[in-house]
């Protein structure tokens, strides 16, 4: 059986909601959405890894006649520039939280790029769509915050020790313990500041959440079984639950 990689199940996801040109379609489908899980995460936990067991298990568990699963980080960013007909040059200006104001008020002048906020409601919009059709994954972006009033969401938040993260990311970048460390640290406070800047709240704070899971405490797999059954319970309408979900088989 063909293996599907992350990119190419977003992908499929995508197109099989495109094709739903058929308005009546399209508003059934948002009367009924599958479960929507949105994660937030510190930096170096590895949540690429627990979106792919989580898929593992929602499409062992979901009903027949539900769409595919898929999740969103960085293919987010070029769902939102092909929805809404942005250059890809401006992706750069979606994932960097670096650029010098006097430039960005620069390139809005010259017309090289819409503004910031611009680009950041274009990107809330798009996880508040994606969120409203269901079996979505979004991570980042808070996305929590942008889909607190839909009653599909489950929100969760990864966290662990900074020295489990430094050790984890050194892994899976290959770097050495210093640039890893400067690089975590940096993302967490651009995150951080991300969300209090333009929503005006603190990313730490678990009353935000449905679950707060501790990923040091646990493996991948174990993580993505928590969050799973507990969705699981929440939307049980969505699921088989004859099926057991501790026994999914890779």
């Amino acid at each position: 059986m063909r293996i599907l990689g992350a990119y190419e199940k977003a992908r499929i996801y995508i197109e099989q909601h495109t094709q739903l040109s058929d308005l009546d379609k399209l508003k059934m489908r948002k009367r009924n959405p599958g479960p929507t899980i949105t994660i937030s995460r510190e930096t170096g936990i590895g949540a690429e890894r627990i979106c792919e067991e989580l898929i593992k298990y929602f499409e062992f568990t979901s009903k027949e006649d539900t769409y595919d699963w898929a999740y969103f980080d960085k293919d987010l960013i070029a769902k939102v520039i092909e929805q809404h007909d942005l250059p890809n040059r401006l992706s750069k200006f979606m994932t960097n939280e670096q650029n010098s104001t006097m430039n960005l008020m620069l390139n809005e002048l010259l017309g090289l790029q819409p503004s910031r906020l611009k680009l950041i409601h274009k990107t809330a919009e798009t996880i508040y769509q994606l969120a409203e059709l269901g079996n979505a994954i979004i991570v980042g972006r808070a996305s929590n915050l942008i889909t607190a009033k839909l009653k599909n969401t489950f929100h969760v938040r990864l966290v662990a020790p900074l020295n489990d993260r430094i050790k984890n990311a050194q892994l899976l970048y290959h770097k050495d313990k210093k640039e890893i460390t400067e690089f975590i640290k940096m993302e967490d406070r651009l995150r951080s500041d991300f969300v209090h800047k333009y929503y005006h709240k603190d990313i730490a704070n678990p009353l935000l959440y449905h679950l707060v899971i501790n990923t040091s405490l646990l493996s991948f797999e174990d993580i993505a079984e928590t969050i799973a059954c507990n969705v699981v319970k929440k939307f049980p309408k969505m699921f088989e639950l004859s099926h057991n979900i501790f026994k999914v088989q890779d």
